[in-house]
């Protein structure tokens, strides 16, 4: 794949591959890596809200959640958990949300993934502020384009107001949560939807986590979330 960057990007993607093969190593070739830190770097981009310093750190987190997706869909590697995978268009805000909100009151018994079917430049800035409010920081995450691996990967998909742009495969429980776009929205109503998301996730952790567990997790109650 030819593509042209600076050397300095270059190296810093020579130096993921070197780190992402020793981490895939008898599940993929170097080859079949670098395919993926290449074609990472195509879908991120050189993002201009970006710092240079971080735009290779995105680029190694997204080819290794593609790698780790596809080798869970193949059977390349086992899948100790339920997979959940939140999708809304912009990925800067719904699903974001969700998917915070999903790791931390399974704690851990989900894994969870986010995507977007036109993901945005960077979280929203208000978004960012609604979470942590009750303690929770989104402001190191960033935007994914959806992927047939993430899909084919998921056991559970949920979508946040995407269309139809999300592919339908069989043995997959999908689910469309009608929830409000925060986008442009005041931080008043950002944290009525975080509160609607709140009761939204409770409700799938519920089915997805043994009961035994459930007695560990906080169900979430009346009032803020």
């Amino acid at each position: 794949m030819h593509i042209e960057i600076s050397p300095l990007m270059r190296q810093c993607l020579d130096a993921t591959i070197v780190r992402l093969s020793q981490e895939f190593s008898g599940v993929f070739s170097r080859e079949t890596v670098a395919r993926y830190v290449w074609e990472s770097y195509v879908q991120i981009g050189e993002q201009p809200r970006v710092g240079p310093n971080f735009l290779p750190v995105i680029i190694e987190r997204f080819a290794r959640e593609q790698l780790w997706a596809v080798a869970q869909a193949t059977g390349a590697v086992e899948k100790p958990l339920p997979e959940v995978l939140f999708v809304c268009e912009r990925n800067a805000g719904r699903s974001q949300m969700a998917a915070c909100l999903a790791h931390k009151l399974s704690r851990g018994w989900i894994a969870v993934r986010s995507a977007g079917s036109h993901p945005d430049e960077q979280i929203d800035p208000v978004v960012v502020e609604a979470m942590a409010e009750i303690g929770l920081d989104v402001s190191a995450e960033f935007p994914k384009p959806l992927t047939d691996a993430v899909i084919r990967a998921a056991d559970v998909v949920v979508t946040l107001g995407c269309g139809d742009v999300c592919p339908m495969y069989s043995g997959k429980r999908y689910q469309d949560w009608p929830v409000a776009d925060p986008a442009g929205q005041p931080l008043e109503v950002v944290r009525r939807i975080r509160y609607e998301l709140y009761h939204h996730v409770w409700e799938l952790i519920e089915t997805l986590v043994p009961s035994v567990n459930l007695l560990d997790l906080q169900r979430p109650t009346g009032g803020k979330s």
